[in-house]
Protein backbone atom coordinates (compact mmCIF):
# COMPACT_ATOMS: atom_id res chain seq x y z
CA UNK A 1 0.00 0.00 0.00
CA UNK A 2 1.52 2.98 -0.78
CA UNK A 3 1.34 6.49 1.16
CA UNK A 4 -1.28 7.99 0.10
CA UNK A 5 -3.10 4.86 0.50
CA UNK A 6 -2.16 4.59 3.84
CA UNK A 7 -3.68 8.34 4.59
CA UNK A 8 -6.70 7.89 3.23
CA UNK A 9 -6.78 4.41 5.31
CA UNK A 10 -5.74 6.35 8.35
CA UNK A 11 -8.55 9.04 7.99
CA UNK A 12 -11.40 6.55 7.86
CA UNK A 13 -10.22 4.81 10.78
CA UNK A 14 -10.52 8.34 12.70
CA UNK A 15 -13.92 8.38 11.67
CA UNK A 16 -14.65 5.00 12.79
CA UNK A 17 -13.10 6.70 16.14
CA UNK A 18 -15.57 9.54 16.14
CA UNK A 19 -12.41 12.09 14.80
CA UNK A 20 -13.17 14.35 12.17
CA UNK A 21 -9.93 15.27 9.86
CA UNK A 22 -9.90 18.48 8.29
CA UNK A 23 -7.16 19.86 6.21
CA UNK A 24 -6.90 23.44 6.58
CA UNK A 25 -4.08 26.21 5.06
CA UNK A 26 -2.03 27.14 8.16
CA UNK A 27 -0.06 29.88 6.09
CA UNK A 28 -3.49 31.92 5.76
CA UNK A 29 -3.83 32.18 9.34
CA UNK A 30 -0.72 34.37 9.96
CA UNK A 31 -0.09 32.35 13.33
CA UNK A 32 2.40 29.95 13.52
CA UNK A 33 0.23 26.68 13.94
CA UNK A 34 1.06 22.81 13.72
CA UNK A 35 -1.04 19.66 12.92
CA UNK A 36 -2.84 18.12 15.41
CA UNK A 37 -5.79 16.95 17.78
CA UNK A 38 -7.69 19.56 19.05
CA UNK A 39 -11.19 19.31 21.23
CA UNK A 40 -14.64 21.84 20.10
CA UNK A 41 -17.44 21.56 22.27
CA UNK A 42 -16.82 17.89 22.95
CA UNK A 43 -15.57 16.87 19.51
CA UNK A 44 -12.49 15.74 18.20
CA UNK A 45 -10.98 17.49 15.33
CA UNK A 46 -7.81 16.38 14.05
CA UNK A 47 -6.63 19.48 12.37
CA UNK A 48 -3.68 18.88 9.16
CA UNK A 49 -1.87 21.27 7.54
CA UNK A 50 -2.90 20.93 3.87
CA UNK A 51 0.45 21.72 2.32
CA UNK A 52 2.33 18.99 4.17
CA UNK A 53 3.86 16.12 2.18
CA UNK A 54 1.83 13.14 2.34
CA UNK A 55 4.41 11.40 4.13
CA UNK A 56 4.36 13.86 7.00
CA UNK A 57 0.61 13.90 6.84
CA UNK A 58 0.35 10.10 7.86
CA UNK A 59 2.86 9.94 10.22
CA UNK A 60 1.28 13.16 11.66
CA UNK A 61 -2.04 11.26 11.85
CA UNK A 62 -0.59 7.57 12.59
CA UNK A 63 1.00 9.64 16.22
CA UNK A 64 -2.07 11.08 17.04
CA UNK A 65 -3.97 7.68 16.50
CA UNK A 66 -1.49 5.60 18.42
CA UNK A 67 -1.32 8.12 21.64
CA UNK A 68 -5.13 7.36 21.84
CA UNK A 69 -4.50 4.03 22.72
CA UNK A 70 -8.13 2.99 21.36
CA UNK A 71 -6.81 1.20 17.63
CA UNK A 72 -7.50 -2.39 19.60
CA UNK A 73 -11.03 -1.13 19.97
CA UNK A 74 -11.72 -1.08 16.39
CA UNK A 75 -11.08 -2.89 13.08
CA UNK A 76 -7.87 -1.94 11.68
CA UNK A 77 -6.95 -3.94 8.09
CA UNK A 78 -3.99 -5.97 8.35
CA UNK A 79 -1.71 -3.60 6.52
CA UNK A 80 -2.96 -0.20 8.16
CA UNK A 81 -2.32 -2.14 11.74
CA UNK A 82 1.15 -3.48 10.78
CA UNK A 83 2.08 -0.07 9.87
CA UNK A 84 0.54 1.31 12.84
CA UNK A 85 2.40 -1.02 14.93
CA UNK A 86 5.91 -1.06 13.03
CA UNK A 87 6.40 3.20 13.47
Amino acid sequence: MNPTQLYEQLKELAVKLDITVTEQNMRATGVNARSGLCLVKDQKIFIMDKHLPVREKLETLADCLRELHVIDDVYIMPALRKYLERS
